[in-house]
């Protein structure tokens, strides 16, 4: 069994690097130093799926690559703070599990696969639906702090679209994973499910 998991990233990454070793000012020399670390993680972990073999081995490695590519984005973060690295951040960890999870769909065949690939979809597209909208949010908050009531009140109207703008993203992956269980029907049962899957999202 694999002994990797994509939930147990940040832990893993927490416990390589220290707090201090990755303050927010850390040195360019502390920098290239956890980036040799995280390749060197990287290439033990890759090394690690070789015993593993067929679908379970192609996990283990999306598990290695999307471990090196979290702790990669999370020194640049500490590196070179900002709300575009924390959001690039989310997305690193978004496409990681996306990754492994899409992997583990190959353990499946028809439409359990097919659903189970769109369901891997959907949550990626939440994870970066929510990131966005928090970044927007974030920096139009920060933009009015620093501005007029005027601007305050527009950075108030910006969080609220970026929020609807991730909440229809996240309907319409939701309401693709519903359609696609559908195909698993045929003749005015599925046309039963697909309408019903339309009225509850919307579409």
């Amino acid at each position: 069994m694999n002994k990797f998991t994509i939930s147990s990233i940040a832990l893993a990454f927490s416990l390589a690097f220290s707090v201090n070793a990755m303050a927010e000012n850390m040195s360019k020399e502390e920098y290239k130093a956890a980036d040799k670390r995280i390749a060197a993680e990287y290439k033990a972990d890759k090394a690690a799926c070789a015993s593993l073999a067929d679908n379970a081995k192609d996990i283990c490695k999306a598990e290695a690559k999307g471990k090196e590519k979290v702790a990669e984005a999370e020194v640049k973060a500490r590196y070179k703070p900002s709300k575009n690295a924390t959001y690039n951040v989310s997305v690193a960890k978004a496409e990681a599990d996306y990754a492994v999870a899409k992997e583990k769909c190959d353990d499946k065949s028809g439409n359990d696969k097919d659903v189970c690939v769109k369901e891997a979809k959907a949550a990626q597209v939440r994870a970066k639906a929510d990131a966005k909208a928090q970044m927007k949010t974030s920096k139009a908050n920060a933009t009015a702090a620093e501005d007029t009531t005027d601007a305050r009140t527009k950075a108030k109207e910006k969080g609220t679209e970026a929020r609807q703008d991730a909440v229809a993203a996240k309907r319409d992956a939701d309401y693709k994973v519903e359609a696609e269980k559908c195909n698993k029907f045929s003749g005015d049962v599925k046309d039963q499910c697909v309408a019903r899957a339309k009225a509850q999202y919307g579409k």
